[in-house]
Formats: C-alpha cells, structure tokens, sequence
C-alpha cells in the first residue's frame, strides 16, 4: 500500500550476483585486453561512422602551413529533468485493455513500443496519457521497463499500480547523455585559412543500444564544420559499449558534440597564429554570396548572416570595453577571459499531423501531434491558428498527449515543433478557409470565386457583405436545412515533414572571472544573439534560450557522470555528487536576435529549443582558456570544475 513497505519487501529479495570484470570509461574499452562487454562483439565497437574523403584529407595537411591537434572531452550528463519520471498502469479486465500514464515527450511512440514489443498486443488495447510533465529533453522520448512494468502488474493485482522514481533511481537508470572523447585537428594555410578538418571521436553508448542512441553519433560528424567554408574532411566517430547506463539523446544530440570540436579548434588556432577569435571565425565563415551552401556532410544551409550576426553579439557584450574590465579584474586579484563561440544546427525531423476541429458553438480546438513539456505550444498553437482563422485567441482549445483524443503523433524533440507542429496547423487551417468558402457562399449567396478570405472574414470581393470564420463555422452544425454537398462539422487536418530541416544559428560571448587561489569560475557576462527565423511567441523563444544555456553552462563547469573505473560503480548518484547549474551560476545574460526567415518552410521559422545548449560549452570553456593562458595553462576539459582548475594552474605553476 505504500512506497515504505515496497522498500521493506524490496530488502528481503536476495540476489546472489557473480562479479564480472566491468569497463566504464569509453577509452578504457577501447585499449587492448578490456573486458568485452558482449561475447560476440570484441574490442566492444559496435560501429563505426565516418564522412568526407580521408584521401583528399591526408593530401592537403600534408600541404598545411600551421595544424592545431586537441584531444576533447565532452563528459557524460544526466537530463536531470524538473520531475523525474512516473508510471501509473490500470488494466480494464472488462475490456481487456490497458491505461498507461507516463511522463513522455512521444506518447504514441510508448504506445507503440509497450503494445506491440512488450504485450504484444493492438495499439487499440493501450492508451497512454501524458500530460504537461515537467521537462523531458530527450530523457523521456523513450518507453522505459516501468511502463510496461506497471501495466503488468495492474493485471495482476486487479488495481491501479504507480510507479514514482527518486532523484537518485533516475540519475542510475535514466538514459544519459554525451560521453565523447574526439581526437581533432585543423589544417590551415599562412593566412589562417581552413585547408582540411580531420577528426576520430568516440562516443559511448552504454551497455545497451537504446532507441535513437546513433543520432548523436551521426549528428556530430554533419555538424562538425559548423558555419564554416571546409571544403576537405574525414570525421569518424565509434559507438563504444561500456558496462554503463545507456546513451541516447539529450538536448543538442550530437551537435554540442561537433559544435565543441570546431569552435575549440578554431579559438585555439587564433591563439596559435596570433590572431583574435573574431578575425579567424571571418577569413573562414560562409559567405552570404555563397548560401545556399551545401557542406562536405551534406547539410545544405539555406540562409544566414553569419558574420553580421557575430558582430551584433560582439556589440552587444561590449567587445570594445573587455581590456577595462580585465584590468579591473587583475586589480581584485582575478584573472577575466572572454570566450566566443558560434554555432549551427538542425532543427526540425519526422513528419507529424496537426488537427483544427471547430465545434458548434464556433470555439476551436487543436489536437497536437506535437507535445509540450515546457514549451509552451498551448500558447504559440493558439496564436497561429488565432491569426491563421482570425479566431479569438481565448476560444482556442489545446489538446495533447492522449492517444485516445489525438489519434497519431510524433511527439517532441530535436527542435522539431515550431516547423514541423507550426506548418502543419498551417496547412488545416488553409483546408478549413476553403471548406468554409463553401459555407460562406451559401450563406451570403454568391460563388465561391467571389469570395476571399482575410483577417478572419469571408468577404465578397468589391463589397461590405462578410462573414466571420466563427460564424460560417457554426453552419456547419445545424440540425435542418444544411446545405447539400457540404459535410457536416468543420475540421481539418494538416501534415508536414522535416525531409528539409531548418538551421537554427547564433552566436555566444562569454566573459568569467578566476580565482587563481581556489580555481572558481564565475560568469561575470554572457550575451546570446540567434537566428531562429521567425519567431511564433519572441517571450518563449528567449525563455527556451535561457534554458538551453543553463544546460550547455552546467556541462562547461559542473555536471559530470562519473563511475568508478575499476568495478563500474556509480560515484554521483545524487545532487550531492552531481552539480547542477543555479541561477547564480548563470552571471548577466544578454539575449538579442537577428532573424533571417527560413527559406524552406512557407512560415519562415527556424527551431531554438536546443540553440542555448549547442552554443554554450565551447564559449564558456574558451573563456575559461583564455583566463588559464595568463597562467600558464595550455589545456582544460570540461566540466572546468573549481578543483580542475586550480590542479591545472599548479602544475603550470613553476
């Protein structure tokens, strides 16, 4: 009856475990003589992806003028969303059927996978109810066993079972993230020019291949180049078994991970040549002349002002005025560095569905493939369809994650609601203004063809004769005297793909103070501008921005999973080994935006749910590299933790 005698009857459960020889660091499995974790996968490589052409690569850094090599770490994370996730089973025995609420970004997807892997049954016999749930960033994309678990066991003892995870059982069993270590070089000419890009990364995947766990491995190698002109390549990356939680996607997937590479590469370049971190990102960045521009791993960026957009950024964060406040800093006996970083990213994958269904009283309501767990669709949905129909924005109904209610979805990740959610309901509500023409017509006893439809309104074209979409759509439920040839009730529905992704872009500037004495980092600045094409609702836009850079700060400085090497035991199974970011750990963010519309989606929109995340870890470790260099220090991975720090500024200490 209660969690407390779970926990008793939990603790009379003996199991007699055999110890095996475990590997928990991804580059420990891959030494010679590590433990296989399967038999029949030896050297523990599952597989191999790689890009470009490794020929035309060796050639030109043969050729080179200057090569800049580092060896990057990007360190495994834990989502750790707001609400750690739930189950609650209830089996109908009359029905035969099941009832699964769950916190999930795809409810249709647990759907899928609890009814025909598990039970094996017609996705008819399972509803899965997810509600507003509080955070998900990829963490809860997935089905996990306590939802099958809980359904099972409803059978079994004729009730309701729930299932509510600790902080801790999450931070052990949850999906986690990253866990990359990249071998990386950048061939460039006398003019600091970018001649070839040459990178062998592997990445962890855990002790099991979980779901989309190869979208981080892939999206590395596509968003490697960044924004910048490489016209020769070979990236590899390794998806590497450990006896760890398995790895799938957390917000960015991937393009943290390729952005890091480049941008650390290129801020280490310009200290090399002598150059500041602005003028090398300009000789090598995509030029306007040059978009549509296709790279060697073949994203095709449709627009963009790259350089602009960074001078913007610079302005904003006081470029100009940095050598004060340095000079200020080293007067109270810290160190201040200012870091940059530029980013690019796909935004936008799958097709889903977007339902508009007026009811008779004229009031609407969205039935959402999408699914929010944070982002505020409730608000940005309404608004479209509000100006799409002109209908009042406080009669616009929103419903999702119910797989009873919506009947197909895709749910939400990779940045893919605002295009793909957004473009959809685009689409239906173009369908409804042309079914209610036919209302309309009927109604104000004209032709189709002389009617045109604006700010709410059919009108007759040269005239004052109009009528509301409201009103027309209440036609559509009259008992008597309905017109014949026009169905009865006004829906819609309207479907749209992401074959054509959008390029979210922007730039970052960070600014930290040090204190050489006890290795803290504090963010004293931080401005953000972005390229989101154009934005839906510009508050929740730059909430999202704000979010994303709390998560891409705390990998830079604090969050780190870390296993005991030697038996795999799990050494940060709570917020008291596990740093999260705080607000104070945030410094002043200044966020603007230079929009340039997307040129592949008639709304124009770009995605910005993960552009915080992608951008932050290589700004704020290239302004930690910039303070540690007046100290001595060549060198930092993250998370640039106060102990990390002050190691490394002691053994650069003569």
């Amino acid at each position: 009856e209660t969690l407390e005698q779970a926990r008793d009857a939990a603790e009379l459960v003996e199991v007699d475990y055999q110890p095996l020889p475990a590997v928990a660091r991804v580059e420990d499995a891959v030494k010679p003589g590590a433990p296989d974790v399967y038999d029949d996968c030896p050297g523990n490589v599952n597989f191999t992806l790689a890009m470009g052409d490794e020929a035309a690569t060796d050639a030109a850094f043969k050729q080179a003028a200057r090569v800049v090599s580092l060896r990057l770490e990007n360190n495994r994370l834990s989502p750790s969303a707001m609400e750690p996730r739930v189950a609650l089973g209830d089996y109908n025995r009359a029905l035969d059927s099941y009832t699964l609420y769950t916190s999930s970004q795809a409810p249709h997807a647990v759907r899928s996978q609890v009814a025909g892997f598990v039970f094996h049954l017609p996705e008819t016999k399972v509803r899965v109810i997810s509600p507003d749930v509080g955070g998900g960033f990829g963490l809860k994309a997935d089905a996990y066993p306590e939802d099958a678990l809980v359904l099972w066991a409803s059978r079994v003892c004729g009730r309701p079972v729930r299932w509510v995870a600790t902080r801790s059982e999450s931070m052990l069993g949850d999906n986690h993230a990253r866990d990359q270590v990249a071998e990386a070089e950048m061939a460039f000419d006398a003019d600091a020019k970018i001649l070839a890009m040459r990178v062998k990364a592997i990445q962890a995947l855990g002790a099991y291949v979980v779901s989309a766990a190869v979208a981080p491995i892939m999206y590395t190698l596509q968003y490697t180049p960044g924004v910048y002109d490489i016209n020769t390549l070979h990236v590899a990356n390794s998806a590497v078994f450990t006896n760890t939680t398995p790895q799938n996607v957390y917000r960015g997937a991937g393009r943290p991970e390729g952005n890091y590479i480049v941008e650390r590469l290129l801020d280490r370049a310009a200290h090399d040549f002598g150059l500041a971190p602005d003028d090398i990102r300009r000789r090598n960045m995509i030029k306007p002349a040059d978009i549509p521009y296709t790279t060697q791993t073949g994203c095709t960026y449709d627009s963009g002002e790259f350089e602009t957009l960074m001078d913007e950024c610079m302005k904003l964060a006081d470029w100009a005025g940095y050598e004060a406040r340095r000079k200020a800093s080293a007067a109270n006996g810290k160190v201040r560095g200012r870091g940059l970083a530029y980013f690019i990213e796909h935004a936008g994958i799958f097709n889903d569905t977007m339902t508009i269904r007026f009811d008779p009283s004229g009031n609407v309501t969205i039935l959402a493939g999408t699914h929010s767990h944070g982002q505020g669709h409730e608000t940005a949905f309404a608004q479209l369809v509000s100006e799409f129909l002109g209908v009042p924005f406080e009669a616009i109904r929103y419903i999702q994650g119910d797989t009873d209610a919506v009947p197909f979805g895709r749910g939400t990740y990779a940045a893919r609601s605002a295009l793909i959610g957004g473009v959809a309901l685009k689409f239906a509500a173009d369908a409804i203004i042309e079914k209610g023409k036919l209302m309309a017509a009927h109604f104000l006893e004209v032709a189709e063809d002389d009617l045109e439809f604006a700010d709410g309104e059919y009108r007759v074209k040269g005239t004052d004769k109009a009528m509301s979409m409201t009103e027309t759509a209440t036609h559509f439920f009259h008992p008597v005297g309905h017109p014949p040839g026009i169905p009865l009730g006004l829906e819609a529905s309207g479907t749209y793909n992401g074959d054509i992704p959008s390029y979210p872009n922007g730039c970052q500037v960070c600014e930290v103070e040090l204190d050489p004495g006890t290795g803290e980092v504090r963010i004293d600045r931080y401005t953000v501008v972005d390229d989101c094409g154009k934005p839906i609702n510009p508050l929740i836009v730059e909430g999202q921005v704000h979010g994303g850079l709390a998560q891409g700060i705390g990998q830079a400085l604090l969050e780190n999973v870390v296993y005991d090497p030697a038996d795999g035991q799990l050494l940060t199974g709570s917020f008291l080994d596990y740093a999260m970011p705080r607000s104070t750990d945030m410094g002043t963010l200044r966020t603007a935006f230079h929009n340039v519309p997307s040129t592949t989606n008639p709304l124009g929109i770009k995605g910005v749910g993960e552009s915080g995340t992608i951008g932050a870890p290589p700004t704020v470790i290239n302004a930690v590299m910039d303070a540690l260099r007046q100290l001595g220090v060549e060198h930092i991975d993250m998370p640039a933790t106060p102990h990390r720090v002050w190691q490394a500024i002691q053994k650069a200490t003569p």
